[in-house]
């Protein structure tokens, strides 16, 4: 399939999973179906560049989540979010969820996401709450390639260095995307706020 990967300096030597540890899905080489999502991660940077990428997932173990609590579960240990749920039966099947596997493959998370997710951590939402706006906010799909072998298997076919013009557009339209954003959750919140269960709730049937 072919997949795109945002550079904020361009991909230096072979294509490895060495991201940054607080990813998504954790540590891994990220790639995904919509062009223009990665594109509005690199857009603050001073050259960046856009990749084309063939990826072959033939004989790759793929972990394929849905848009569901997993989802968002497996999101919140890789940021750190899960540590209050450390002794709970949750906490240690999220944390291996994704062992054995060379690709992790789930819906993206930008930063709409992560607001609508912070909230449900802290209490402020439940769980119906989030995954509707989980549902209303899709960005397409995403695909972690979280070893060597599955890096190994991801090609670069085309690359695209940003100019300055294309900059300034992207971190306008970036702007008004997150405010849009913002706005559905708020309203897909209010909706729900009587449905479901709070985050210390789930953790507490799960001990």
């Amino acid at each position: 399939m072919l997949l795109f990967h945002g550079s904020k300096s361009g991909i230096q030597g072979d294509i490895q999973p060495i991201s940054r540890d607080k990813c998504d899905f954790g540590r891994g080489f990220y790639m995904g179906t919509d062009e223009q999502q990665p594109l509005t991660l690199i857009c603050n940077f001073t050259a960046p560049v856009l990749y084309t990428v063939d990826f072959d997932t033939e004989d790759l173990r793929v972990l394929d989540l849905s848009l569901d609590l997993d989802w968002a579960f497996l999101i919140a240990f890789n940021r750190g979010k899960l540590e209050t749920a450390r002794s709970s039966a949750l906490y240690t099947r999220i944390s291996t969820l994704s062992d054995g596997f060379d690709v992790v493959s789930g819906a993206i998370a930008n930063d709409r996401m992560f607001i609508v997710l912070d909230r449900f951590f802290n209490g402020e939402i439940t769980d119906a709450a989030l995954v509707a706006c989980l549902s209303a906010l899709q960005l397409g799909r995403q695909y972690a390639a979280i070893t060597q072998r599955a890096c190994d298997k991801a090609t670069i076919v085309g690359e695209h260095a940003l100019s300055p013009e294309e900059l300034d557009a992207l971190r306008d339209a970036s702007e008004l995307n997150r405010a849009k954003g913002i706005a559905l959750a708020e309203a897909i919140c209010r909706e729900h706020r009587r449905e479901g269960r709070f985050f210390d709730e789930i953790v507490s049937a799960d001990r």
